[in-house]
C-alpha cells in the first residue's frame, strides 16, 4: 500500500506493518494504515549495494541479513512466517544505518532508528511501528543468536549472513502515485456498492491502486468521513444509518492520488447521488472533548513528510494508536470518528503536522464503532504494565489535554435518503 490513509482494527495482530500499514492488498486499512514510501524516505539509498559486496567478518556487522520470523498461532490468527531482511550499512561518519523488509508483505524499506554493534552484539530500534531486536553474532560471523520483540512480545529470530547466491529476492514496490492536481474536483467515475459480508471483522477507509475503498462502513461512517461530523452530530437519521453495512470500491474520474479534501468531496458526491441524501445544517449545543496543549507543551515529533504525503491513523489493537503526518484538527476528527462516544474539538492552536504513538487502556465509552464489527473492549485490569487511560495517556504521551465541554457545533439534519441505488 504505496498510497493509503486508512482507518482500521481487525483482530489479527500481525507483525506488521501498520506499515503502511499496510501493505498487503488492503492490509493497510487492515492493519491500520501508513505509507511506506513515505515512512522510508530516511532509509539509506546505497544500503543494498554496500552491504552487498562486504565480506563475511566475526567483528563487521555491515552486509545483508536475513531470517524467518515464526509467529505462533493463537485464536486471533493462523501461525504466520514471516521473511525479514535487514540491509545495514555505515554513515559517512563510520556509524551504523540499516534498513528492513517484510518481503512477504510488500518489497518498501523501513527505516531503523537506531543500530548499534558493540562486543558482538546487535541492536537496533525501529519506531515506524514499535519493534527492536537484539542478537550474538557467531564467532565466524555468519549467523545471530537473537530475539525481535514485537511490541513486547519477544519473538526468536536467527538472522544468517547472505551471500549473493543466498540472498532473498525483495519484490519491487509499485511506484508512487502522483498527487492528484490540487485544483481538481474530482467524482467517482464508477461506483460499486456492497451489503458487507455478515461476520467480517474490522472497519476501514483506504486509497489503494488508484480506488477509494470501504470496509463494513455504515451511513454514519461515509458522513463522519465525508462532512467531518460525528453520529451525534448526525440529526434525524433512520435506524439503518447505523445498522446497515457497506463495502465500496469507486475509481475516481482524475488521475493522481487524492488528498484527503478530494476524497471526502467525491464521498460527499457518492452520498448525495447513490443514497440521495439531502441534508441542511444547524447550528446545535452539544456536549464535546476539547484536546488543548497540557503545561509543559506539547511532546510529539513533527513529521518530515510533505503536507501532501499520505497520512496516517493506524491501530494495531484497541488503544494502540500509530499517526503520522496528520495536524489537530486531523487527529481530533479521527479520534472522534473512530474512538469517542460525542464530538472532539480541537482547541490547540497548533498547525504542524505529528507523527507519534499513543497507547492507552479503552473504557467501554469508546470504540463503539468497531465493537459493531466484531471488536471487543478488553476489561478492565490491575496488571501494573496496562497503560494508562486516555486523558491521562494524552498528556504523559503526547502534552496534550482533553476533557469534556459544551460547545456549539454544527449538525447535519438529515432531510431524506434512501439505501444505494443499483450498482
Amino acid at each position: 500500500m504505496p498510497e493509503n490513509f486508512a482507518r482500521k482494527l481487525c483482530g489479527l495482530q500481525t507483525i506488521l506493518l501498520s506499515l503502511a500499514l499496510g501493505y498487503a492488498g488492503l492490509t493497510p486499512i487492515f492493519l491500520g494504515l501508513m505509507n511506506a514510501s513515505t515512512a522510508s524516505a530516511q532509509a539509506p539509498a546505497a544500503a543494498t549495494a554496500q552491504a552487498a559486496t562486504t565480506p563475511a567478518s566475526p567483528t563487521d556487522i555491515v552486509g545483508t541479513w536475513q531470517g524467518t520470523l515464526k509467529i505462533a498461532a493463537n485464536a486471533d490468527h493462523p501461525a504466520i512466517d514471516l521473511r525479514l531482511v535487514f540491509k545495514i550499512s555505515r554513515t559517512d561518519a563510520g556509524g551504523l544505518k540499516a534498513a528492513w523488509y517484510s518481503i512477504d508483505q510488500g518489497g518498501q524499506p523501513l527505516p531503523v532508528e537506531t543500530a548499534n554493534f558493540q562486543d558482538g552484539v546487535l541492536k537496533f530500534k525501529i519506531t515506524l511501528v514499535p519493534r527492536s531486536y537484539e542478537g550474538k553474532m557467531s564467532a565466524d560471523g555468519k549467523s545471530i543468536a537473537g530475539t525481535w520483540i514485537e511490541d513486547t512480545t519477544p519473538i526468536p529470530l536467527p538472522l544468517a549472513r547472505a551471500t549473493p547466491e543466498t540472498e532473498w529476492s525483495i519484490p519491487t514496490p509499485p511506484p508512487p502515485v502522483s498527487p492528484m492536481a490540487a485544483d481538481a474536483n474530482p467524482s467517482f467515475e464508477v461506483a460499486t456498492i456492497k451489503p458487507s459480508k455478515p461476520g467480517t471483522q474490522g472497519k476501514g477507509f483506504g486509497f489503494r491502486a488508484g480506488h477509494f475503498v470501504t470496509l463494513n462502513t455504515d451511513l454514519n461512517d461515509l458522513i463522519a468521513f465525508a462532512y467531518g461530523r460525528h453520529p451525534k452530530q448526525i440529526v434525524g437519521a433512520p435506524d439503518w444509518f447505523g445498522t446497515d453495512l457497506f463495502d465500496i470500491e469507486a475509481k475516481p474520474d482524475a488521475e493522481g492520488r487524492p488528498s484527503m479534501k478530494q476524497m471526502a468531496t467525491m464521498a460527499q458526491k457518492l452520498l448525495e447521488d447513490r443514497f440521495q441524501l439531502k441534508y441542511h445544517h444547524e447550528k446545535r449545543e452539544l456536549s464535546v472533548y476539547v484536546i488543548s496543549v497540557a503545561a509543559g507543551g506539547p511532546k510529539m515529533t513533527k513529521t518530515t513528510s510533505a503536507p501532501n504525503d499520505p497520512q496516517g491513523f493506524a491501530f494495531r489493537a484497541l488503544g494502540d494508536l500509530t499517526v503520522r503526518n496528520q495536524n489537530m484538527t486531523d487527529f481530533a476528527q479521527w479520534m472522534q470518528n473512530g474512538v469517542m462516544d460525542r464530538p472532539v474539538v480541537d482547541q490547540t492552536g497548533l498547525t504542524d503536522r505529528y507523527d507519534f504513538q499513543l497507547k492507552w487502556t479503552p473504557d467501554e465509552s469508546q470504540f463503539a464503532a468497531f465493537r459493531s464489527v466484531g471488536a471487543v473492549v478488553p476489561p478492565p485490569t490491575d496488571s501494573a504494565t496496562a497503560p494508562p487511560l486516555l486523558y491521562t495517556a494524552i498528556t504523559e504521551q503526547l502534552g496534550l489535554k482533553m476533557g469534556p465541554a459544551k460547545v456549539p457545533v454544527d449538525v447535519i439534519v438529515i432531510d431524506h435518503a434512501e439505501k444505494p441505488s443499483a450498482n
